[in-house]
């Protein structure tokens, strides 16, 4: 179905981007599958990705040099990797996969329903991120009009307002923005339900201002 959330899906086999597809078929998502890493380097530069599914034993570039350069880019190094491998030495082969910047790192075959498990939890937090990302972009539009003014006395003071709300609003945000960073490097972030409640609490602020 049409989504807004992207999935690369990185795999040099033809036969393990359909089974991957049809795993992922029941979540709210769009997987766009490439068949080397070249292939996904190039898919990077035109879209943007909630999660990255990476098979790590591929020709010319392997996983972990297609991550290397993932992570190398600043557009696309907070784009959380999950590497996927049949490969047999999978504790060297998994230090590698979290040396080199992944979230996780599963061996084929892997069960169906931990996967999908594990891609919801990204989906979710990409979707929070959009929609913070166009609150924050209404918003700073809704003040840049207010602080136009009319030429009565009161712009001034409604244009002082704004900045001071805008201020807040971006501390919030940045806060969020963290917590969402932190749990895509797979690190705990308990002030997110938090962080995110006050920006709402600041949102509804700006909304009863208006």
């Amino acid at each position: 179905m049409p989504s807004d959330t992207r999935i690369l899906a990185v795999d040099d086999r033809t036969e393990n981007l359909t089974a991957l597809a049809a795993v992922l078929d029941a979540l709210p998502v769009e997987v766009v599958p490439v068949t080397s890493g070249q292939a996904a380097l190039k898919e990077l530069l035109n879209d943007e990705f909630a999660l990255i599914l990476l098979d790590v034993v591929m020709p010319e570039m392997d996983g972990f040099e297609t991550a290397a350069h993932i992570k190398a880019r600043p557009r696309t190094r907070d784009i959380p990797i999950i590497f996927l491998t049949a490969g047999g030495e999978s504790g060297e082969q998994a230090f590698r996969g979290y040396a080199a910047g992944a979230v996780d790192y599963l061996t084929k075959p892997f069960d169906p329903w931990l996967l999908r498990a594990k891609v919801s939890v990204f989906v979710e937090l990409h979707r929070r991120n959009l929609q913070l990302r166009r609150q924050a972009r209404l918003l700073r539009q809704s003040l840049a009009e207010s602080g136009d003014g009319n030429g009565d006395g009161g712009a001034d003071g409604v244009a002082a307002g704004g900045d001071r709300l805008l201020t807040a609003l971006d501390e919030r945000l940045r806060l969020v923005e963290d917590d969402v960073r932190r749990l895509r490097s797979g690190e705990p972030a308990r002030d997110l339900d938090e962080h995110v409640a006050d920006l709402r609490l600041a949102l509804d602020a700006l909304s009863a201002g208006g």
